[in-house]
């Protein structure tokens, strides 16, 4: 297939937008045709930030013919998690919520014109569901080559440990680049360098802890007053941790500091927990970093502990400084709607290998 002057591109399950701000990222020669998504909040989100609204309704309605008038070269999808996650009931493609990516699937075999691209992005866990394997199955009979990864922000020099599924299909006769790479799966950013800036190849085959010695700092991340930033008064009222979810759940808390290399996966439930939701930072600076093992509850408390904030998320998400919120949109809401988005950092270089040419 010769490659079309501007690949056109369906974005599914759109959220605030990462997966858009990642093809940005990835430099290639795209435009979003059209987005989807159910959900409100996070279409007012997208259309502040993109001056475009996703087309909102349910994606079980749409019918092949639909998607055929969009002639669209590329679908980006990523579908909800809850049905794979390690914490839910994994009933994987019985769960209500794995219907919608079903659908797509089945329409893609009734299609005129099918997509020549595809990417999926998804939890950890996905790899090893059934809906993985109709996914699979899907693909073989529609004669696409895959390349599946599990990559996370840390691969990447970004102090984020938030490990992610993703796979790559493109249909034949178009090829991959490094297409010596094997079928299986692909846990580091190795076949990717040619098509990337930042990848040193001496990072393909480190674990976590050697990772986070490449890594930035947590503090490289911090909004700080002169980005316009939250003034500290305005932090001590929102964002610090009260002294009795500390008494509760101190022992319990992942606890970062300004110079660590490393901060847990923010969950949309952050802020409205403490516990398994992702890191807080330690901001007292009278104190040198505390050592990990389980800290007494009077030294927790003097270590300033709070929340990061809603744009220091998005940081971690390597979203562009251009990103915000509209203003009804509580900080509950952000916080939810950043934690089920995805990592610019990642999915950028992914998409510029998918987009490349063989």
């Amino acid at each position: 297939m010769e490659a079309p002057e501007t690949w056109r591109v369906l974005e599914f399950y759109s959220g605030i937008g990462g997966m858009r701000y990642s093809l940005m990222a990835s430099g290639a020669r795209a435009e979003v045709v059209e987005a989807f998504d159910i959900n409100d909040v996070a279409n007012d989100v997208y259309e502040h930030n993109f001056g475009h609204r996703p087309c909102q309704g349910n994606i079980q309605t749409l019918t092949a013919s639909d998607l055929d008038k969009y002639k669209a070269h590329a679908w980006l999808l990523s579908p909800p998690c809850q049905p794979y996650t390690r914490q839910g009931l994994q009933k994987h493609s019985a769960d209500a919520r794995a219907f919608s990516f079903i659908k797509i699937l089945d329409l893609m075999q009734n299609m005129s014109h099918p997509p020549q691209m595809l990417f999926v992005e998804n939890v950890v866990g996905f790899e090893v569901s059934d809906t993985h394997d109709q996914l699979l199955k899907v693909l073989s009979s529609l004669n696409f080559d895959t390349r599946e990864f599990i990559l996370s922000p840390l691969q990447f020099g970004v102090p984020y440990s938030r490990p992610r599924y993703f796979c790559l299909a493109k249909r034949e006769p178009m090829r991959f680049q490094n297409a010596s790479v094997s079928k299986k799966l692909i846990l580091t950013p190795m076949c990717l360098s040619q098509t990337m800036n930042n990848t040193s190849q001496d990072r393909d085959h480190q674990n976590e802890k050697e990772l986070e010695l490449v890594c930035k700092p947590v503090k490289d991340f911090l909004v700080q007053e002169a980005d316009g930033g939250i003034r500290n008064e305005t932090l001590s009222q929102d964002y610090i941790v009260p002294l009795n979810l500390i008494e509760r759940w101190g022992n319990a808390m992942d606890i970062v500091y300004p110079e660590s290399k490393r901060c847990c996966c923010f969950t949309k439930s952050y802020y409205r927990y403490v516990k398994g939701t992702g890191s807080l930072l330690a901001t007292s600076e009278n104190l040198k970093l505390v050592p990990e093992e389980k800290l007494e509850i009077s030294s927790l408390k003097e270590l300033d502990l709070r929340f990061f904030t809603p744009r220091e998320v998005a940081n971690f998400h390597s979203f562009p400084s251009s990103f915000g919120f509209p203003d009804h949109i509580s900080l509950r809401q952000q916080y939810a709607m950043l934690g089920n988005s995805l990592s610019v950092a990642v999915v950028g270089p992914l998409l510029r290998y998918l987009f490349a040419e063989a």
